[in-house]
């Protein structure tokens, strides 16, 4: 039985737009049991909203640029090697008030949050989407927002 890993150049993931900000999947589902990992390069004006998981754990990793990230009750403006960890049931967002764009590394677990970001371009794509729509997938994926998603 052979074992593959992947490798992967900058640039050569695949993923979706969300308005302005790119979500490259480098790490999904279908290659770990363990957890996604995912590349954003977050448009200015983007802002998740504040939100939680109760069974998601997430870690943000600042790669370029300054983002306003936000875990429990602190929100810093992280550049270059910022880290933050969030734990399930700990409201978080981040977001973008600069005027540049700013990259950041998302590991998610356990892993398949890619399908959430799947089916939320599909519902942003057909124009500003219906809140009960938007409230039913965001259940549907273990989140419950607290404050509304800026898109940028």
């Amino acid at each position: 039985m052979s074992v593959e890993g992947i490798i992967l150049h900058h640039g050569e993931a695949h993923g979706v737009t969300l308005h302005q900000t790119r979500v490259d999947y480098l790490v999904t589902a279908e290659h770990s049991k363990q957890c996604s990992l995912f590349e954003f390069t977050v448009a200015p004006g983007f802002n998740t909203g504040a939100h939680y998981h109760t069974k998601i754990e997430e870690i943000f990793y600042v790669l370029e640029g300054e983002l306003d990230l936000r875990c429990g009750e602190r929100t810093i403006r992280g550049g270059p090697g910022t880290c933050v960890f969030v734990p399930p049931g700990a409201a978080h967002a981040f977001g973008n008030s600069g005027s540049a764009p700013g990259r950041m590394l998302l590991i998610t677990a356990p892993p398949g949050h890619e399908r959430y970001f799947d089916e939320l371009r599909d519902l942003i794509a057909r124009g500003k989407p219906d809140p009960d729509a938007l409230a039913k997938l965001r259940a549907k994926y273990d989140t419950v927002q607290l404050a509304a998603l800026t898109p940028g």
